[in-house]
């Protein structure tokens, strides 16, 4: 996290709903409940594979998904989008202009026609290339440092006690399983009747979202707490964003705002989408073709993560010297 700013906003989501909660939100319009990501940064969305080898950009991590406001991932989104820039020492012009190609990609998914995403940008067509071609033994050198089926014991990996041993055995046991556990709770304020099960949760959210992913996953317990089972795929890759030129910030927003744009709209009938789309689209700044609230939102949390994240190095820098 103190690598850069950047990645500080995708490590620290908690900061993200103490801004949520403290700010004076009024502004943010109230859209349908659905099933949002929760923590929609750039690097939770990226290729994933699904059941027939088919790949596509879709979110791909959903520990914080929940039935919630469809506007806090976009949001969110945009923050990363503008960090992500900043990054790439882009002009703040550039940021105002990916924060209207947000804008544009998330009406038209909203819009019930086909998207017209057009060429994907660059950084998404890398990732693109390397799922293809991914393999097996990739992915075994990657997660477990060889093809063999030795678990290299450190900080992703501890020793497990005798109960937790016999718990996995039975849970491997069952018909269902035979993908890889684990949960966590979501931070994002919800509505109407969410799972209490985190497990069920994390599932279901994955499910409706992106679908390549959550008929990969099973909602489980282990020694009595929740867990889900995910099935690891060699096309399934994180989405880094490295350096990005003017041009290519601007199709990335847009082609980002798309995904999750369609992500949510899967969920919403004809005259839910409308109406979510009218509403979305409201208070739009002069000068600027893009929602007042979610432009001011952006300025904020910008703002709010970059004196955290320096904050936040000097304490790491103290710790370290100590």
């Amino acid at each position: 996290m103190a690598s850069s700013a950047h990645a500080y906003v995708r490590g620290n989501t908690p900061k993200f709903y103490e801004w949520l909660a403290e700010a004076d939100n009024r502004r943010v319009p109230e859209g349908p409940p659905v099933w949002i990501c929760g923590d929609c940064h750039v690097g939770n969305l990226g290729p994933l594979a699904d059941t027939d080898g088919q790949i596509d950009i879709q979110i791909r991590d959903l520990d914080q998904s929940i039935i919630g406001n469809p506007a806090h991932d976009l949001i969110r989104l945009g923050l990363s989008l503008a960090m992500a820039a900043r990054g790439s020492d882009l002009p703040g012009i550039i940021t105002a202009k990916m924060i209207e190609q947000l804008t544009e990609g998330y009406e038209e998914a909203l819009a019930e026609r086909d998207t017209r995403v057009g060429k994907k940008p660059e950084c998404v067509q890398v990732v693109m290339r390397r799922a293809v071609k991914r393999t097996w033994a990739e992915l075994a050198k990657e997660r477990i440092d060889d093809t063999k089926p030795t678990i290299p014991l450190g900080k992703s990996f501890w020793p497990l006690t005798p109960d937790e041993r016999r718990g996995i055995d039975l849970l491997f046991a069952t018909k269902e399983a035979g993908r890889l556990a684990t949960s966590l709770p979501a931070l994002a304020p919800y509505y109407g009747n969410l799972p209490q099960d985190d497990a069920v949760r994390v599932v279901t959210g994955a499910r409706h979202l992106s679908p390549a992913l959550g008929k990969r996953m099973i909602a489980a317990r282990l020694l009595d707490k929740p867990v889900f089972l995910r099935e690891l795929l060699p096309q399934d890759l994180k989405l880094e964003i490295p350096q990005l030129t003017r041009e290519e910030a601007m199709k990335a927003a847009r082609y980002l705002a798309i995904v999750v744009g369609e992500a949510h709209a899967r969920q919403m009938d004809h005259s839910t989408r409308q109406e979510w789309r009218k509403q979305f689209a409201r208070d739009r700044v002069s000068g600027l073709n893009a929602p007042s609230w979610l432009w001011s939102s952006v300025v904020e949390l910008v703002a709010n993560h970059e004196a955290a994240y320096l904050e936040h190095c000097r304490r790491y820098a103290l710790e370290a010297v100590e």
